[in-house]
């Protein structure tokens, strides 16, 4: 099996910046596209950025100019900085992937999600 795992959410002000952090774990063999979403109470989920496995990026035009989504291979990683973080933002965020595992089975999992909230 494999499984995400995020991290860096936290309590921040408006204005400020996070980075979030996704690693991928398990049997894999190949990670092709990564990317994050969020979902705010009450809201469906979103999609905030994605990344190929050749550093091809996607962005939410809410996002765009503020949230830089990039990857480490070798590490298996997917970030999320956020710069310039606005109330709006408050979200749970997930990250997800499609992954390839050594038994040549593609697998698409979500993390457990980590929450992000801004204050004003």
């Amino acid at each position: 099996q494999v499984q995400l795992a995020e991290s860096g959410g936290g309590l921040v002000q408006a204005g400020e910046s996070l980075r979030l952090s996704c690693v991928a774990s398990g049997i894999i063999f190949k990670i092709y596209d990564m990317g994050w979403y969020r979902q705010s109470p009450g809201k469906e989920r979103e999609l905030v950025a994605t990344i190929t496995n050749g550093g091809v990026t996607n962005y939410a035009i809410s996002v765009e100019g503020r949230f830089t989504i990039s990857r480490d291979g070798a590490k298996n990683t997917v970030y999320l900085e956020m710069n310039s973080l606005k109330t709006e933002d408050t979200a749970v965020y997930y990250c997800n992937a499609k992954i390839i595992s050594t038994t040549l089975n593609t697998f698409n999992p979500w993390g457990q999600g980590t929450l992000v909230t801004v204050s004003s």
